[in-house]
């Protein structure tokens, strides 16, 4: 008896040429968004950010320092402008998971971003602190589908070393504690099994979250400098007033680590 198709490897590892350039590219997808939108052609800040939470983004609109930027052509998101300390960010907000945070750092870049920081919430596995603090995601375990597009198997993707040892150095000064470690990125969050969390346990895996590894593929690939932070904000549910994030829903802890991250990102270029 045969195997039907059903029965075959899955698609995800098969039909990669990952030297070989898309035939869909994002400075193609922007181009015809500002023709459609009629809108003129501007770069984004060199620094830009992904807030997947949102709750940067709400913050800094709420307290007036942030406006959107009316000429970013993105067909799912908005950009919002913001300064800190004289330099201006570009943040994206609400853009969850793997394929999405890709889908906009590809756009990002495109449009003239030179270094992209990514805050992201997270779940606490192996215990380092009181919720909340900051993971500097040295490493994430790919258990999701778009690092597998850039990158061939492997069970991690890497934050790259040079970018690490400056980063890691510079949030030495920030208020909350900034830990380097692995987590774990899954495209599911909702089938964190005790088996699934218990696998990444085994491995020292500090927090699970649903970005970095496609990012670090993503960066890895088109040489392209990223940075990745866990938000650790909860322990998955399991505790009476989980996900809380601190002070402006932790805008203000995260603002002062992805400072830090631009500050080093500034010195080493």
């Amino acid at each position: 008896m045969t195997d039907s198709p059903d029965t075959l490897s899955s698609p995800l590892f098969e039909a990669k040429a990952f030297d070989e350039p898309s035939v869909f590219a994002p400075e193609v997808l922007l181009e015809n968004a500002r023709r459609q939108k009629d809108l003129p052609e501007r770069s984004v800040p060199d620094i830009c950010v992904l807030d997947p939470d949102g709750d940067i983004v709400r913050q800094l609109t709420a307290a007036g320092k942030a406006e959107k930027d009316e000429t970013w052509p993105g067909y799912h998101t908005d950009l919002y402008r913001f300064e800190r300390n004289g330099e201006e960010f570009g943040v994206v907000g609400c853009a969850v998971g793997a394929s999405f945070a890709v889908l906009v750092a590809e756009q990002l870049f495109a449009a003239g971003c030179e270094f992209l920081v990514s805050v992201t919430s997270s779940g606490r596995i192996v215990p380092k602190d009181d919720p909340p603090y900051f993971v500097l995601i040295e490493r994430a375990l790919r258990d999701e589908g778009a690092s597998h597009h850039y990158r061939s198997a492997g069970q991690y993707a890497h934050l790259d070393p040079e970018l690490r040892v400056s980063i890691e150095s510079a949030c030495e000064a920030v208020s909350r504690p900034v830990y380097a470690g692995a987590t774990w990125t899954t495209d599911a969050p909702f089938r964190e099994t005790e088996t699934a969390i218990e696998r990444a346990r085994s491995e020292g895996i500090l927090a699970v979250e649903m970005e970095a590894a496609a990012l670090y593929a993503f960066a890895d690939a088109r040489d392209r400098p990223v940075v990745c932070f866990a938000h650790v904000t909860n322990q998955m549910g399991q505790t009476e007033a989980d996900f809380e994030k601190g002070d402006a829903d932790g805008s203000r802890d995260a603002l002062e680590v992805i400072e830090a991250a631009a500050t080093a990102w500034r010195a080493s270029i």
